[in-house]
């Protein structure tokens, strides 16, 4: 998306202790009986979309996992919108659960962890998920810390932030535009220009609510962070850097001119639209999963170079509740997920026979590949019909590294993630967390400053003459100028214990 470390000490006595909690604690609440095992019930709350499907595939899910770990599974799927605020009622009320999907950007790992609601992972890791924690590339583990323990088992993925330019092929062949040159927003304006005056019936710069222009910095708490080359590690507001006040110009100009939508700063996205250029966060072979989502081809640049963060290393984890109480289970259980390749695909595809079959690996691309890691022996064909029942995205139950590949990728796909990984260079900031505790009202302000002018700003709907002066004005009335002493320092201190 290698491996590390070991404390083994305490962990028999530990696992002693939550073995008799969990079983003195809820015997007959979440056990129940099947044939001859006892099964515990794991109950996991994801985010995404309820599939049709999905009692189907979790039925055959449920009898691997009595067969293997003696577990049954209840997943509560919650749509994108509604997970982070439904998680933190879920959190805050105490309800019975054992797993959650948590992640830098949604039902937030760093501040959930700092409070308390996950339950430290070290000593269950290397009891119960010592497989798992030996694949798992180290650096993952590495931002999974928040004050030197683990919360949350990461899904082994792509590592480092890669935004791009995801440009509609058609257009690119036809006006023979060099795309792979263009990078930076500025890169982009003699293209949407073109675009505009030649295909009046397609929107150059196709951009939705949820698009953020190309930052370069990690935002720590979104907006303050530390630029990325910095080695000297200087806090900075986000929208007082001039690289921001630039692209946010050029956004506006882009704007005015019509290359961009001007429903922008509201829109969700609507596939039917003709466009030219959008923007995605990328990843290797990420243009066959975005032109297959789209209907029609298309064709990628980097905006930047590749920067590992802790947010872009917890772009997907799972946490396990402090007051599970069937906590090693649920430890077995990710392990299993993480390690097991027929209980992987089942989760990602669903039913082979059903929602796919295998297909095989033509013998020229088979040979190439020989010898690299993560290639396996087949590749699948997903059905046409019943795969539209069964649709999920994957990265949320786990690592990628088990799946296998659909008979449009390349054999070696896994392979070339695994480089895409080893070659992305970390940010000076990566591994350091902000302890919130001191300034944690300040920060929880910041969220509604942003959704007030973010998107507004982002898409170029606004001046940001007029309205960046505004935007740092109530972040100042949040005291901003606090969290960013107060990371500063943290940050100093942080560099000299390096």
């Amino acid at each position: 998306m290698n491996w590390k470390h070991g404390k083994r000490a305490v962990a028999l006595g530990m696992g002693m202790v939550l073995a008799v909690a969990a079983f003195s604690g809820c015997q007959k609440k979440r056990e129940i009986r099947s044939g001859e095992k006892d099964l515990a019930e794991l109950t996991w709350y994801q985010v995404g979309d309820r599939q049709k499907d999905d009692t189907m595939v979790l039925e055959a899910v449920n009898e691997y996992l009595a067969e293997t770990i003696g577990v049954k599974l209840n997943i509560i799927k919650v749509g994108w919108g509604d997970y982070s605020q439904k998680m933190q009622v879920v959190i805050a009320t105490e309800d019975e659960w054992d797993l959650c999907f948590t992640s830098s950007w949604t039902n937030d790992y760093l501040q959930n962890a700092q409070k308390g609601a996950f339950l430290e992972l070290d000593e269950l890791l290397m009891k119960k998920g010592k497989e798992m924690y030996r694949r798992i590339d180290y650096r993952f583990w590495k931002a999974a810390r928040v004050g030197g323990k683990v919360y949350g088992v990461p899904s082994e993925k792509e590592m480092a932030n890669c935004p791009m330019w995801v440009f509609t092929k058609e257009y690119v062949d036809k006006y023979d535009i060099p795309y792979e040159e263009i990078h930076t927003v500025e890169d982009l304006e003699p293209w949407l220009q073109l675009i505009k005056e030649k295909e009046p019936d397609v929107v150059p710069m196709y951009l939705t609510k949820d698009y953020s222009a190309p930052a370069y910095m990690d935002t720590i708490v979104d907006p303050i962070g530390i630029e990325y080359g910095d080695e000297t590690l200087t806090v900075k507001n986000l929208f007082e850097t001039d690289r921001m006040m630039s692209t946010l110009k050029t956004m506006r100009k882009y704007y005015e001119a019509g290359y961009i939508n001007k429903d922008a700063a509201l829109a969700s996205d609507d596939k039917c639209v003709k466009r030219f250029v959008t923007k995605g966060d990328g990843q290797p072979y990420a243009e066959l999963a975005w032109g297959k989502d789209l209907g029609y081809d298309v064709v990628v640049s980097q905006i930047m170079d590749t920067q590992i963060t802790n947010a872009s290393a917890r772009g997907a984890m799972t946490a396990i509740n402090r007051h599970s109480k069937n906590p090693e289970k649920a430890m077995e259980l990710l392990n299993l997920i993480n390690t097991d390749e027929y209980l992987w695909n089942l989760l990602n595809y669903g039913i082979e026979g059903v929602h796919w079959h295998k297909a095989e690996v033509p013998v020229k691309e088979a040979q190439k590949a020989e010898g690299k890691p993560y290639v396996y022996d087949r590749k699948i064909v997903l059905d046409e019909e019943k795969s539209r029942d069964y649709s999920v995205p994957y990265w949320v139950q786990g690592g990628l590294f088990n799946t296998y590949v659909t008979e449009k990728e390349p054999i070696d796909k896994w392979s070339v993630f695994k480089e895409f990984n080893d070659d992305s260079k970390a940010a000076p900031s990566f591994g350091f967390d902000f302890n919130l505790e001191p300034v944690k009202t300040e920060v929880a302000g910041f969220r509604n400053v942003l959704d007030e002018f973010g998107n507004a700003l982002y898409t170029g709907s606004v001046d940001p003459e007029e309205y960046v002066p505004k935007l740092l004005k109530k972040l100042d009335t949040t005291g901003v100028d606090k969290v960013m002493e107060e990371m500063q320092q943290q940050v100093n201190a942080w560099k000299q214990a390096k």
